[in-house]
């Protein structure tokens, strides 16, 4: 009993004498006043540093979930981007001093004491004070990451509205078309170049078994509007030469060159008639024929109704569609990309999913200029009384405007190119995993397109650039606004307080 009440007892001696002693070895060297906090000189914590490197792994996995098994419900991969931006933030937090070590060593040897005392300042801002570029950095990527899904979104609609249509506009008929309409269409408002295609949908190759779309046309214009519209571009060159004896030169899709070879084999066409082809050129795609399976020949060399044009491809930058509808027969199918385009995006499901990227967006545009704004303007008193200070030892405006910008430019500056950068990087990590086939084209079965996450140059710069402008204009401003008061009334609330 005697030892276990001389244990309870020593025990509680040490429990209560831990506390006083280790205050009285910390304030045992007199001191004016504490180390300061400064963002140069303090050390993250162990705990900090176990956060930090947790976090990090939950965004690697939440990346690698979503690039093996693709957007889901799960809410771990749906909060990839934002963890991403959070976990580059906390390391932008970490190499944030160095930049300013570094520039502190030239700015000290340039003549004028702007440059060094706002590098200075910088560097002995409160550790806290850079907290706002977790903020900044999650707030860039979530706009990035936005409005480079919206990008993606159009992008893949006009993809998918031009491989259907073929051109800006399309205008066919089942028979053979009026000689005279070609002119009359190209009178029409806003088209600026016309090629005329005769299509032959149910030609027949060798065995009379399959049938496989063939265009004749018109070689010269026609490479240029594929060239014009990126769809299977060529050379001319290639449906005028390089023909085997009696046959003809032929472009082909690679499903076609893979049936037929490139040996000549015989095509028999709708009015009878048959040629003989040959695969001199393959490409995936090409405007006149919608599908993986075609052939396009030279129309001079055909003859008798598979010569005449059934249809008309043009190009303008604004398409009338009513005046188009006029000029045409009656009996005439005519589209237009951007009602084809339209009518892509007119489900519930899309307008949600694109209602909800642009307040995400909005929303993140929002708050990294608010946490900017708050993070500024809790530095106004400390700022306003420090330029009161230096201009009675002769600070012209000029040069406090010069040193507020200057102070404010290294987190402006670290949080919009590191906004950028992990704004890119996010979309390269997750653009494996998403597929904006079903924002895009969920109304209706679209041509086969690249409706892939890509990076939207303006998604990064704009955000980016409006940082630093509003860093900028709010220094500024605050810099003319308290040389409008006076040195001495600022001087003497600061003593007040």
């Amino acid at each position: 009993a005697a030892g276990a009440i001389t244990a309870a007892a020593t025990a509680t001696a040490l429990a209560c004498a831990a506390l006083p002693l280790r205050a009285a070895a910390v304030h045992r060297t007199v001191r004016i006043h504490g180390g300061r906090g400064d963002v140069t000189s303090v050390r993250p914590s162990r705990r900090r540093t176990v956060a930090e490197l947790t976090l990090v792994v939950v965004a690697l996995g939440a990346v690698e979930t979503l690039r093996r098994r693709g957007a889901s419900s799960d809410q771990l991969t749906s909060l990839a981007p934002v963890l991403v931006g959070v976990a580059a933030a906390l390391l932008l937090v970490r190499v944030y001093p160095f930049p300013l070590r570094g520039l502190a060593r030239p700015a000290a040897r340039l003549r004028g004491a702007v440059g060094h005392l706002s590098l200075a300042r910088a560097g002995r801002t409160s550790a806290s004070a850079v907290l706002p570029l977790l903020a900044l950095l999650t707030a860039l990527t979530t706009a990035a990451f936005g409005g480079s899904v919206l990008a993606g979104v159009r992008d893949a609609r006009d993809q998918a509205a031009l491989l259907t249509v073929g051109a800006d506009a399309r205008i066919e008929q089942t028979s053979a078309m009026a000689p005279d309409l070609p002119d009359r269409i190209r009178r029409s408002p806003g088209v600026r170049a016309l090629t005329a295609v005769s299509i032959s949908y149910r030609a027949m190759p060798t065995d009379l078994t399959r049938t496989v779309p063939l265009a004749g046309v018109n070689p010269a214009q026609y490479a240029q509007l594929t060239a014009r519209t990126g769809i299977g571009a060529f050379d001319a060159h290639d449906l005028t030469g390089g023909g085997h004896g009696d046959a003809l030169p032929a472009l082909a899709s690679r499903t076609t060159a893979k049936t037929y070879g490139t040996r000549p084999f015989p095509v028999r066409l709708e009015d009878g008639t048959t040629i003989t082809v040959r695969i001199t050129a393959v490409r995936d795609r090409t405007p006149a024929v919608a599908g993986d399976n075609f052939l396009v020949v030279d129309r001079a060399a055909l003859k008798g109704p598979a010569a005449r044009p059934t249809a008309l491809l043009l190009t303008g930058a604004h398409l009338d569609g009513p005046a188009l509808r006029r000029a045409a027969p009656a009996s005439a199918d005519v589209q237009l990309r951007s009602e084809e385009r339209a009518s892509y995006a007119d489900s519930p499901l899309q307008t949600g999913a694109e209602r909800v990227y642009t307040a995400a967006v909005a929303a993140g545009a929002g708050y990294a200029v608010l946490a900017l704004l708050l993070s500024l303007l809790r530095t106004i008193p400390e700022r306003t009384a420090l330029l009161a200070r230096l201009r009675t030892m002769g600070l012209t405006r000029t040069q406090g405007r010069r040193l507020l910008i200057l102070e404010s430019l290294p987190q402006a500056v670290l949080a919009a190119a590191g906004g950028a950068l992990t704004g890119w990087a996010t979309i390269r990590l997750l653009s494996p995993g998403i597929d904006l086939t079903t924002i895009a084209l969920a109304s209706r079965q679209g041509p086969a397109g690249d409706a892939v996450l890509r990076t939207d140059a303006l998604s990064l710069a704009v955000p980016a650039a409006a940082i630093v402008l509003v860093t900028v204009g709010v220094a500024g401003i605050q810099a003319w606004w308290t040389g409008r008061r006076g040195a001495v009334a600022e001087l003497r609330a600061g003593d007040a307080r």
